[in-house]
């Protein structure tokens, strides 16, 4: 195959090109140059990219290419996603995407108001050609007759280890037994652990792999750690956040309540911040994070349902104010810095108890993270000894944790037309 250098040389239909022009696309990612001429071959896939690489795009553009290629009629696509801010996120980049062509889609999820849960039923009935869903409501609404997968085309797992990090295996393949057995599959995973590999060999065919850049934070990151005791952790996150006065940051802690406290604490000391928690209403979050894209609100605190949930660009401030329990946690962090080949920064507070943890992370990435000196005017902080266990503590170092191809892809002509939005939601 000859070296894929633009978007044109996938030959993709001249509406989809028209849609990537739009959105200032120049030059496709590794994950991109890999996987859409695989997938424009009917292939299935399973494929290891992390968030950052531009997987959503690899999937996307050759399945918008397929769905003008088909004869209208029911559900083409179906995309499982483990979280509701994953799934308005792809319906929000699949309706920039294809802008100038009849293609339409639907983000399904739970946890949403009796009138979204309305809208969603309506988008359905009106019909459409992309569902993005997560599994629990899926379910629901396969269970009230609402959908109709007879003819599907393509289905796609995003981000599938985490959906099985979250329980939803035996989701999935309920769902799956309800797709026809003749469809392409595609499986995009950060990571591969046993468990995935069972799912993929149990509703793939054939697949095609691909592996980029797994469990490895992106080069335009910059890391930084401070090694700290627990109770300077605050004075140390003011002076941060004064000194850099960043324009758009994400504080990332361990669990709901340091979220809720530190949002308290931050906003006594003077900064404008909010913290994104499960405990809020759909539409309050939908809220928050539109105010976080357009820089009016500078500072989100959250936990990690924020490291998979978002894609916003131009984030200058990634910091981990505790150190995530888990190393692919911590790639997903920081990965939401230096996107789409910008930079970034991020910063981990390494405590006694935590020491062992991020010792574990340094492996995994393969390299120290740097260690910064704690600012004049602070006592010293604990040396870094990352071989040390506290007992009985919790800083010990954790343990780690059938489809078909389609036939070959004609080119039948299409109609053009104006772009037909039945079911859209959150549209930009």
């Amino acid at each position: 195959m000859n070296a894929i250098t633009s978007f044109e040389d996938f030959d993709l239909d001249p509406d989809v090109l028209d849609g990537i022009a739009a959105m200032n696309y120049k030059t496709p990612t590794p994950i991109q140059q890999q996987a859409i001429p695989i997938i424009l071959a009917g292939h299935d896939l399973i494929a290891c990219a992390q968030t950052g690489t531009g997987k959503t795009a690899a999937f996307v553009l050759p399945l918008l290419d397929s769905i003008l290629q088909t004869d209208k009629g029911g559900i083409n696509t179906l995309i499982l996603v483990p979280t509701r801010e994953l799934a308005i996120q792809i319906d929000q980049q699949i309706e920039a995407m294809s802008y100038f062509a009849d293609v339409s889609s639907v983000a399904v999820y739970g946890g949403s108001s009796g009138v979204t849960w309305n809208q969603q039923q309506q988008a359905l009935r009106q019909g459409t050609d992309v569902v993005i869903a997560t599994p629990g409501r899926l379910i629901q609404m396969i269970s009230m007759g609402a959908l109709s997968f007879a003819n599907l085309k393509h289905l796609v797992l995003d981000e599938a280890d985490r959906m099985l990090d979250m329980g939803f295996y035996d989701d999935i393949m309920r769902i799956v037994s309800q797709l026809p057995q003749y469809r392409q599959t595609l499986c995009f995973s950060a990571t591969m652990p046993p468990k995935m590999r069972q799912l993929a060999n149990t509703i793939l065919t054939n697949p095609q792999s691909i592996s980029i850049a797994i469990s490895k934070p992106a080069a335009g990151i910059t890391q930084l750690a401070y090694v700290v005791h627990e109770e300077q952790k605050m004075k140390l996150l003011r002076s941060i956040l004064k000194e850099g006065n960043y324009q758009s940051s994400i504080i990332f802690c361990s669990t709901k309540d340091k979220v809720k406290s530190l949002e308290s604490e931050v906003r006594r000391a003077g900064f404008n911040a909010r913290a994104f928690s499960s405990n809020l209403e759909q539409e309050e979050r939908e809220v928050l994070m539109q105010e976080f894209r357009n820089r009016q609100l500078p500072l989100l605190i959250g936990t990690d349902v924020l490291s998979r949930g978002i894609d916003v660009d131009g984030i200058e401030l990634v910091l981990n104010y505790d150190v995530p329990p888990d190393p692919e946690d911590y790639v997903h962090r920081v990965g939401r810095t230096a996107r789409a080949e910008r930079t970034g920064t991020a910063i981990t507070f390494v405590s006694t108890k935590d020491m062992s943890r991020f010792g574990t992370i340094e492996s995994m990435i393969g390299y120290a993270v740097e260690k910064k000196p704690l600012p004049e005017g602070f006592e010293p902080g604990p040396a870094y000894e990352p071989e040390r266990r506290e007992r009985g503590r919790s800083g010990h170092r954790p343990a780690g944790k059938s489809g078909s191809h389609r036939p070959d892809k004609g080119r039948p002509p299409h109609k053009k037309g104006g772009r037909q939005q039945p079911g859209k939601s959150g549209g930009k």
